[in-house]
Order: structure tokens, then C-alpha cells, then sequence
């Protein structure tokens, strides 16, 4: 076993391929931060952490395990096995010694396994006493430097404006040299300039450039792009992103619904709040401000983002001179060293990450509160709170302070624990947002929620939901409710479907509506679509029976997940008329011929078809123009892939899981791997019992908002 070691900021993309046989293979990816690093964890908090990932288990058993047991159950573990451990972002050069203190974790089975390290410091890269292969990142080279700037400052779309490109390109080359190879300085540099194509400007920043490199030169540069942003509104929302920890992943919906709640979205002539803020996200990006981690097939809009680690460290250095947002992420015991402790915290927004105070050490007037993996905090009286965001935490005494919260417009609790929801939410008149995917509330979610009139947005999950009465139903405030995503997870024998019924029927301005129920969704909500006309998103499971789907979706619908057991009418004829749809994610058909129609489906680009009885599958010339991205799974009766998918024109990429019957040899299949069309077969089973019924509950799950 060799380690290697390498720093990078890309994100590190690792496909592992699992083999069959008796020797199995192991892969974890353990991540410090610089104000979390290894050499500020407990003795041997590391060891846990990549136990806990290797193996699976997260109870506290590990937990409680002494120094010594935990290395020798991980040297067990991999022992035997092929794996790569990566140690990314390490700061400290005793990393090791704390990994291997009282024994060699890592086994040296001399079978291909490595431990990978990423760092910043050349000294951690040298101070591992072992064989090693230090790999130094090169910066561009002068072509490749001009290539990634060019592309940020003049792209194609750009040029045909520009009087005297070839004055641009010369001033741009100089200033891309300038950046000596560093793709964020690059970056946004081009961004910056791509929003400023004046000579003059591109000259005087080349006459003004400073002289010290790295991390002046990075300094200037994004303060720049931050002073040049339209306006104040634009430069809150990327100040804000010093509120998340350090490479965290943001999903844009998500951050949306902060933005709103904060107030940095203006209203704006014929657009929406959301329209408005999506176009804050897409400037951002366009300034190489953001980095895309993924966008959304089914609206075409950025749907993942993160930031570069060093403007991360800006942005926060940033908000706390300019007094606008606090970071702390320090034990208890470490927060005297810390210049967010709770002597100098004067802003009227917070951020704490892995904290361990016993109260959160907020001021009375803050505003508002975001938390990350904080263990058993209780908030203080914050009366004015406008904003509360913890993730992956545990709270102490929640339902005794959030009645009084008077002004809060977002609630949002993801995994957490301790969470009970008081009647005296109901006094909580400005909330906008509720969300609370992947907390298991420990009261029954009070009827006194829906008397809110501001709620736009509510996610709940594993909780005791009991639908309010008829009689209250009708007078319902929440009329301008736009998402509503619920997940029971069992559904109680004295649930009240009828109620359910008429409290679903009154949300007819609904755009997004995620309902998953078990052991199954009564086959009556299929009806209440005809009273919601706005919907674009539809996540529906898990079904018992159904007849037929019902004749008419709204028209507007983009994205429809629907499971069921058993559907015994052919749904296509329903479906392809719809003229929005982009993403169709369907199992349980029973029928055994299925048809696609000439001109059916003229938008769909991906389709997901999964524990369907379907022998025949009838598809006409003509039939999905735009699909791109096709998925079978457990078909079981499908012994050959239709002729028909040879007439998609779009039609790249093939996925078949559980299809065991499709031979190597199919002449469909072969033929679309010699168009070009990706194709990926999974053939090894899982020896669960239900698998599809699996396979669709998780996929819902993803849908509706879970890890």
C-alpha cells in the first residue's frame, strides 16, 4: 500500500466498481475542515468517523468504544479487502499519529488498496513516515490559463458586440497571465470582466494590479466582483453563503426559501420572488461566483450549488466586518480563541457549526439562527428571530421557545431530534416556510399550523399528521399554499381519509404536492387534481390498486412520480397528452401490451419505468422526440428491447437494472451502443424480497426531499 497525497478544490468523482466473487471491496471518503481539523477532535473522534462510514454503523455503540478497539475494528474491517480511504482537506501534520497512535489502522494487504490524502500544506504531505508519492497539482499553463479566462470574459455570445476583440484579447492575455495559473482567480476575474467590456477598465485593473500574489491577488479580485455586483440585494445573497460550513452542498430551492425569508429578494415588476432570486443564482454562476454541482432536468434551472473554499473564507471574513452575519464553529472550551465567542458577537445573524454549547450564546435581538450538527443546544428567548435553520442536530426545550417567535418566516429542522411542535405555533402569523424532512416530530403537528395565512411552503416527515376537520378545512387561511410535501411513514388505523380528502381539496394554488403514505395512499387523491390547475411537480406513493389514472392531469405538469402495486389500464394514452411533461418516473403497470402514439410525450426527457408486466410495448415513429435518458427496472417480462427505441432521435443514455432476461446479444441494444447511446446494465440482485417496492420508495423519498 502506498499513500499518496494531492490537494486539490475540485470535487473528487470516484466510480467503484464492485466485482463479484468472495473478496469484496471498501471505499470512504473522510473530510476536515480548517476550522474543524483533526487536531481539534477528541483523541480519537477521526477513527469513529471513518468506522462509522466504512461499516455502516452509526448507533452509539461506536461511540462508546475505547481507542484501541475502534482501530483494531477498522484494521478488521478492511483486512482481506481492497479499499481507498481519502483523507480530504487534512491541515494538521499529526494526523496520522492520532490515526495510529495505539495501532496500524490501515492494513497493508499489498493488494492495490491506498490511502489518499489531500492537503494545502506541503509539510502534512511530507511528515507521514511511510512510502509515499507526494502529487503536486500544477497550475495552467499560459494556453490553457487563456482558454479558461476567455471563456469567462469574452465567450462566443459576447464577441459578435465587441467593436476590437483583438484589443480585448490582448489586454485579457496580459491579465490571465496576471493570475499565474490559478483556475478561482481565472475565474472570476472573466466573470468580473465579462459584466464590464470597457478597454479603459480591463487596462486599469492591469496598471492597479498588486504586486503580491496569491492571496492579496485573490483578495482584490473578489472585491472586486463583490463591489460590482448591481446591488445591495445581490451582494447579501453572496455574503450569505459564510452562513453554510465550509464545501456544503446548497440546494437552490432551499437557499431560495432563505433568501426570501431574509429579505433580499425585492419585488419585481411581472416576477415572482423565486424568478427573481433564481436570477440572483444565474449572475452569480455567470461570474464563476458559484460553482454548478448539478441542474434540474425537469425545469432546466441551476438545482445544486457550492463555493470555491477560499471565497467561502472571504465571504465570511467579509460579514463579520461588515457586521452582517457571524460564524462560529468552536466547542465550548474553544470559544475563548475564537473571535466569534460569545463576548464580541454583535451581528444580527448567526451561524454555528459543530457547537457544543448546552444554550446557543445568540444575542436577544438576533434576527437569524442557522446550526449544524450541534449536540443537545437549547435556543434562547429570541424574540425577533426571523430565521431558523439547524441541520443534524439535537435541541433541548424547542417547543417552550418557538410559540414566542412571533416574527419568524422560516422554520426549517432537518434531522434533528427533540423536536415537538406546541398549538402555539398557530401565533407564528408571518411563517412562510416550514420544513422539517428527516425529523421525526414527537407530538402530533397541531391543526393550529394551518390557520397561518402566509404559508407558502411545508414539508413534514415521519410525523403524527392528523388532517384538521371538515369544518375547520373550509375556512383554511393557507389558500396561497405552493409546496406541500408529507410523508407518513405508517399511517395510523384511525386516519381519517375523508378529512384528508376535503383538507387537500382547499390548496388549489399548489405548484409542487409530494405525498407518500404507507401502506398506501387512498386511490381518492387522484381526484383532487381537477381543482389544481398550477401543479408542475407531482410525487405520489405507494398506491394499492388502481383502475386507470384518471383522464385529465393539469396541463402544466413537468415531473410525475407515481407508484403504485398494481395499475391495470395502460397509462400511456393518458400521459403523452400532457404537452409540459419532462420527467415521468412510473412502476407497478400490470398490463401486458403498452403503447406509445405517434406525436405522444413531445417534451419528455427522461423516463423511469420500473416493475412493469409489460410484454409488448408498442412505440410509434414519432412518439418522445426529446427523450434522452431511459430506465428499466424490473421488467421482468420484457425479453427483448423494443425496435421502437431505435426511432428516438434523442435517446443517449440506456439504464437496465434487474433485467436480467435482455441478453448481451439483443439486437436493440447492440444497435443503440453503435448510435452512440450510453448503456448501463446492473445485473447483480440485492436478495431483498420486494425490491421494486423498494426501489420506488426510495426514489420518492430522494424526490421528496431525503438523504
Amino acid at each position: 500500500m502506498r499513500l499518496m497525497k494531492l490537494r486539490t478544490s475540485l470535487k473528487l468523482q470516484i466510480t467503484w466498481r464492485r466485482e463479484t466473487g468472495s473478496r469484496r471491496d471498501s471505499w470512504v471518503l473522510f473530510q476536515g475542515h480548517k476550522d474543524e481539523s483533526v487536531d481539534q477532535m477528541k483523541e480519537y473522534e477521526v477513527g469513529k468517523n471513518i468506522m462509522k462510514q466504512i461499516t455502516g454503523h452509526k448507533d452509539e455503540s461506536v461511540d462508546q468504544m475505547k481507542e484501541y478497539e475502534v482501530g483494531k475494528k477498522i484494521n478488521e474491517f478492511l483486512s482481506q479487502k481492497r479499499y481507498l480511504v481519502v483523507l480530504d482537506d487534512v491541515w494538521e501534520t499529526d494526523t496520522w499519529e492520532k490515526l495510529n497512535r495505539t495501532i496500524k489502522v490501515f492494513p497493508d494487504e499489498t493488494n492495490s488498496s491506498r490511502v489518499l490524502l489531500t492537503t494545502r500544506k506541503e509539510d502534512v504531505a511530507n511528515h507521514v513516515q511511510m512510502p509515499t508519492h507526494v502529487h503536486h497539482l500544477k497550475k495552467l499553463d499560459e494556453e490553457k490559463s487563456w482558454d479558461l479566462f476567455s471563456s469567462k470574459a469574452l465567450p462566443p455570445y459576447k464577441r459578435y458586440a465587441i467593436r476590437d476583440v483583438d484589443e480585448f484579447e490582448k489586454l485579457g492575455r496580459k491579465l490571465a497571465k496576471k493570475c499565474d495559473g490559478l483556475p478561482l482567480a481565472l475565474g472570476v476575474l472573466g466573470g468580473y470582466l465579462s459584466k464590464n467590456l470597457n478597454a479603459q477598465i480591463w487596462s486599469d485593473i492591469l496598471s492597479d494590479w498588486p504586486a503580491t500574489k496569491d492571496g492579496q491577488m485573490m483578495s482584490v479580485i473578489l472585491a472586486r466582483s463583490y463591489k460590482d455586483l448591481p446591488n445591495h440585494h445581490l451582494r447579501s445573497c453572496l455574503l450569505y453563503f459564510a452562513a453554510f460550513p465550509e464545501d456544503y452542498e446548497i440546494h437552490v430551492p432551499h437557499l431560495i426559501e432563505l433568501w426570501i425569508a431574509e429579505s433580499f429578494i425585492p419585488d419585481t415588476p411581472n416576477h415572482t420572488l423565486e424568478e427573481t432570486a433564481r436570477s440572483y443564482v444565474i449572475e452569480l454562476a455567470q461570474r464563476s461566483l458559484v460553482q454548478v454541482v448539478d441542474r434540474s432536468t425537469t425545469h432546466g434551472w441551476i438545482d445544486r450549488i457550492r463555493i470555491h473554499d477560499i471565497l467561502h473564507d472571504w465571504c465570511i471574513q467579509e460579514a463579520r466586518q461588515d457586521v452582517f452575519l457571524d460564524t462560529s464553529n468552536k466547542t465550548v472550551d474553544q470559544a475563548g480563541a475564537s473571535s466569534s465567542s460569545s463576548d464580541n458577537l454583535i451581528s444580527y445573524r448567526f451561524s454555528f457549526q459543530t457547537s457544543s454549547y448546552q444554550i446557543l450564546p445568540a444575542t436577544p435581538n438576533v434576527r437569524s439562527l442557522l446550526g449544524f450538527k450541534l449536540s443537545s443546544v437549547s435556543l434562547p428567548k429570541l424574540r425577533f428571530l426571523r430565521v431558523l435553520c439547524i441541520e443534524d442536530s439535537t435541541l433541548k426545550d424547542f417547543s417552550s421557545v418557538i410559540g414566542r417567535c412571533i416574527h419568524l418566516r422560516l422554520l426549517r429542522l432537518r434531522y434533528c431530534e427533540g423536536v415537538a411542535l406546541p398549538s402555539s405555533i398557530g401565533k407564528l402569523l408571518y411563517l412562510q416556510t416550514i420544513d422539517l424532512r428527516g425529523t421525526i416530530l414527537e407530538s402530533v403537528v397541531p391543526n393550529s399550523l394551518w390557520d397561518i395565512p402566509t404559508l407558502r411552503h411545508v414539508y413534514l416527515r415521519n410525523c403524527f399528521f392528523s388532517p384538521p376537520p371538515p369544518a375547520r378545512s373550509v375556512r383554511l387561511q393557507p389558500k396561497e399554499l405552493q409546496s406541500f410535501a408529507l410523508l407518513l411513514d405508517p399511517v395510523g388505523t384511525d386516519f381519517r381519509c375523508h378529512d384528508m380528502m376535503i383538507f387537500l381539496g382547499q390548496l388549489n394554488q399548489l405548484t409542487t404536492f409530494c405525498l407518500f403514505m404507507h401502506p398506501n395512499i387512498p386511490a381518492e387523491v387522484l381526484n383532487i387534481f381537477a381543482n389544481m390547475p398550477h401543479l408542475v411537480d407531482i410525487s405520489l406513493g405507494q398506491f394499492d390498486v388502481l383502475d386507470k389514472l384518471p383522464a385529465e392531469f393539469p396541463q402544466s405538469v413537468r415531473s410525475l412520480f407515481l407508484s403504485a402495486d398494481v395499475i391495470k389500464q395502460d397509462p400511456m394514452p393518458i400521459l403523452e397528452k400532457l404537452p409540459c411533461l419532462v420527467v415521468l418516473r412510473l412502476w407497478g403497470y400490470k398490463g401486458q401490451t403498452m403503447c406509445c402514439s405517434s406525436q405522444g410525450f413531445p417534451r419528455l426527457q427522461e423516463l423511469l419505468l420500473g416493475s412493469f408486466s409489460t410484454e409488448v410495448w408498442r412505440m410509434e415513429e414519432g412518439a418522445m422526440p426529446k427523450l434522452s435518458h431511459l430506465t428499466l427496472q424490473s421488467c421482468k417480462k420484457i425479453s427483448k428491447l423494443p425496435v421502437g427505441l431505435l426511432h428516438l432521435p434523442s435517446l443517449d443514455h440506456l439504464e437496465l437494472a434487474f433485467m436480467t432476461q435482455i441478453s448481451e446479444d439483443d439486437i436493440t441494444l447492440n444497435e443503440l451502443r453503435r448510435k452512440g447511446c450510453e448503456v448501463y446494465i446492473h445485473i447483480r440482485s440485492l436478495g431483498i424480497v420486494n425490491l421494486p417496492h423498494l426501489m420506488s420508495t426510495l426514489c420518492l423519498l430522494q424526490i421528496c426531499g431525503a438523504r
